[in-house]
């Protein structure tokens, strides 16, 4: 189920990306000069299998250069809570701190608010007597006896893995450092907070802290094997923010790759972008089992903070908003008789309906029923599907809502189209921006199927549909630049540039250390400097780029934000943080062959297009070439996806193969 394309020569070093999805797992890898694409099955019981199975589909028994993988284990672990047991240790009087948290609510009308419960039973958090105020000094040292207390407490504790986050430690990490030192001897993982977050806001790096500690484990093993198993000389792990880090950080700092898919989307994406030359977005990332969007305003947004499972998680991540809608997502009929879509999902096993194992009717089984998919076509012809089996799991969906089953296969993609519209306007509308003015960017397996109709709920006229849609994010994995982001809380009051470039300076030693250790040298590492703002009093920060003229900066993005700035009122630095990454491989796609003319329809297929059901035309994407113009309604099949495209949308392809779809007036 490869196919490969025409890039460089045979002499280029192989290079790989894999991603790991709820329902499949994709592998992109560049071999000879040529760019090859592999789909598979994952395999939820153990994920390292389907990746060693297709990184051998594709490569045989040669060897890779570099293989970045986009991981779900850590995902996984916290969001099914089959992470390890861990023992916290604390300042005495605070270890209840991870169940507090903060007084703030998702859901402020909820009569009885629920939260996730604490990774760390109450038996298993340790308060030591340790006391670090927030200048750094020491008001209550270590003692030889309490040394002792915690030798003893995580010999008998028979945690998998230990946290370890103390007050102001950002300030001063030595009884962090002493706590660390006497854990280590144990062997097993320890999670110490000064070195994933060296911050202020103790609650959120408590809670990091533990949600490291909680999926450190799973991933150590994780990743032995991958090391172990994998032919490739170097191993990177996809970060959260976009950039991949070496193997042995991914290790100790596994919290930093729970949102890595999602964020290789957006890396894929943005990779392919600089091609066709659009550079404000959204992309629409719909899969198996979940639907991913961000806006791509010229660049990716990144923010500080995420609630992966309910946990707060401090660490950088490419602003991306997740929905509970997939190919995967049961449909059903809810105690109020309402169709409901997701967030259930089938995933891979059983799968949908029509996979030939599942009963529960699917979006994936909407969608063959609707004629957006080809049964005999499906990834390449290799995997087949039962249509019959989707026919009757959204018959009885329809007899449930006493219509016919076209009927009811149009109410299951409405409903999940909307679920998907009000997550789009969640990054665009309520945070100011217009989606009209963006393009809507498709990909994933299932989002070139429904981008179109998403596209006219949302007043999007212009769509793109890159190549090889369903791979976008093991793309981004083998685009992806080794980088990460450094931190540090330094509390200063209107301080100048000079004494910010200062404080920067031991970030960015650090930052050459580590990239050193990955092979690169100090000239190709890019670098960013960014400074955390806010007057003084305020509770919040704007993040800003460090520049010459970063107070006067700072006043008009208040403004911006706020509506208001107060350019006499005294400001502060809360933290200053270093942006630092080195790309080793990058790949342009190359241009296709011009269109001769009309291409012939592969077949037809009756298809529900704009309310009522007709036959329409079905054509091979490597059969459009460039300059090629058509009009809607169609099916376009590839390899890792359909696409289809609504009557009232026309079809354009670029020099690049990518296809342009755009609303008619």
């Amino acid at each position: 189920m490869a196919t490969a394309r025409r890039i460089g020569s045979r002499h280029d070093p192989i290079v790989i990306g894999v991603d790991t999805g709820g329902t499949f797992t994709d592998v992109a890898a560049v071999i000879d000069g040529e760019l090859r694409i592999h789909k598979l099955l994952s395999t939820p019981h153990d994920p390292a299998a389907a990746v060693l199975q297709g990184v051998r589909a594709l490569i045989g028994d040669r060897s890779a250069h570099t293989l970045t993988y986009s991981s779900t284990v850590a995902t996984n672990a916290l969001l099914e809570r089959r992470g390890a047991r861990v023992a916290l240790f604390t300042n005495a009087g605070f270890e209840d701190l991870i169940e507090i948290g903060r007084q703030n609510r998702s859901d402020i009308y909820a009569l009885a608010p629920a939260r996730p419960e604490p990774l760390v039973e109450r038996a298993m958090r340790f308060g030591v007597a340790e006391r670090t105020l927030f200048d750094g000094q020491i008001a209550l040292e270590l003692s030889p006896a309490q040394r002792q207390r915690i030798a003893r407490l995580a010999a008998s504790s028979k945690a998998h893995s230990f946290a370890v986050c103390l007050l102001h430690s950002y300030a001063n990490p030595r009884g962090e450092r002493a706590i660390a030192a006497i854990l280590e001897r144990t062997k097993r993982p320890v999670s110490v907070s000064h070195r994933l977050l060296p911050e202020y806001r103790e609650f959120e790096r408590l809670s990091t802290t533990v949600v490291n500690a909680y999926v450190a484990p799973l991933m150590v093993e994780h990743l032995h094997r991958l090391e172990r198993e994998l032919p490739t000389r170097r191993l990177r792990i996809m970060q959260s923010d976009g950039n991949a880090i070496g193997v042995e950080l991914a290790r100790a700092e596994p919290v930093r790759t729970i949102l890595s898919g999602p964020a290789a989307g957006v890396i894929g994406a943005a990779s392919l972008a600089r091609v066709f030359g659009v550079d404000r977005f959204i992309t629409f990332d719909m899969g198996g089992t979940s639907t991913d969007v961000s806006l791509f305003d010229r660049r990716a947004n990144l923010r500080s903070l995420s609630y992966p499972a309910g946990y707060a998680v401090r660490t950088p991540v490419i602003d991306i908003h997740t929905v509970g809608a997939g190919g995967g997502s049961i449909a059903r009929i809810d105690e109020g008789g309402s169709l409901k879509v997701g967030p259930q999902s089938a995933g891979a096993d059983p799968g949908p309906a029509c996979y030939g194992r599942g009963q529960q009717p699917a979006v994936t089984d909407a969608d063959l029923v609707a004629g957006r998919l080809m049964a005999a076509n499906f990834l390449g012809g290799r995997m087949r599907l039962f249509a019959d089996r989707a026919e009757r799991a959204i018959g009885r969906l329809a007899r449930a809502m006493r219509c016919g089953v076209d009927e009811a296969a149009r109410g299951v993609l409405r409903v999940v189209n909307a679920n998907m519209a009000r997550a789009v306007r969640l990054i665009t509308v309520e945070r100011g921006f217009d989606p009209r003015h963006f393009a809507l960017l498709a990909f994933g397996g299932a989002g070139p199927m429904h981008a179109c109709e998403l596209a006219a709920e949302l007043g999007i006229g212009h769509v793109i549909l890159p190549r090889d849609p369903g791979m976008a994010c093991a793309y981004g994995a083998l685009n992806a630049a080794l980088g990460r982001e450094y931190s540090l809380t330094v509390m200063r009051a209107a301080p100048s540039f000079a004494e910010l470039g200062r404080l920067i300076g031991p970030l960015m030693k650090r930052a050459h250390a580590e990239m050193a250790a990955q092979g690169f040298s100090r000239e190709q590492i890019e670098s960013e400097s960014w400074v955390d703002m806010r007057y003084r009093g305020q509770s919040f920060e704007l993040k800003l780029p460090l520049t010459r003229n970063f107070l006067a900066d700072f006043h008009r993005a208040h403004e911006r934000a706020f509506g208001y700035a107060a350019p006499h009122a005294a400001v502060e630095v809360v933290n200053v943080r270093l942006q630092a990454r080195a790309r080793e491989y990058g790949h342009r796609p190359r241009p296709i062959r011009r269109a001769a003319g009309k291409p012939q329809a592969a077949a037809r297929i009756s298809a529900i297009a704009d309310g009522r059901r007709r036959t329409i035309p079905v054509y091979q994407r490597d059969q459009l070439g460039a300059g090629l113009r058509l009009r809607g309604p169609l099916l376009i099949l590839e390899l890792s996806a359909t696409a289809y495209v609504a009557p009232d949308f026309s079809l354009r392809v670029d020099d690049f193969g990518n296809i342009h779809l755009e609303a008619r007036a």
